[in-house]
């Protein structure tokens, strides 16, 4: 283990990885969030980056699937609603088409 690696300790590459997450939100890219924030704490960018995406992997496996399953129950719930709606819509549009040829043609 050489110095530079002792040089930040482990609370402080976290905050420094969740400032680049919650700074990508107002960038393109993350790698602009990174640019931005890298100078500030006087890291190399390559370096905040890899410790952001570390960051990201040891949460990512602490996260639990059930929100993401709930979202999709939701989501499927929505679409089914939205088609019945489309399906109501398009009925409607016919019969209310069908009237408006009966009302021109009728003597």
């Amino acid at each position: 283990m050489s110095n530079k690696s002792k040089r930040f300790p482990p609370e402080f590459r976290e905050r420094a990885a969740c400032m680049v997450l919650e700074e990508e939100k107002n960038h393109p890219s993350r790698w602009s969030a990174v640019m931005m924030i890298a100078p500030k704490l006087d890291i190399h960018p390559d370096t905040l980056s890899k410790w952001t995406r570390v960051h990201e992997r040891a949460n990512a496996s602490a996260v639990s699937d059930l929100p993401d399953r709930e979202k999709i129950r939701q989501l499927e719930r929505e679409n089914r609603e939205l088609r019945q709606a489309n399906e109501i819509l398009r009925k409607a549009s016919a019969y209310f088409a069908q009237a408006e040829l009966d009302r021109i043609f009728r003597p």
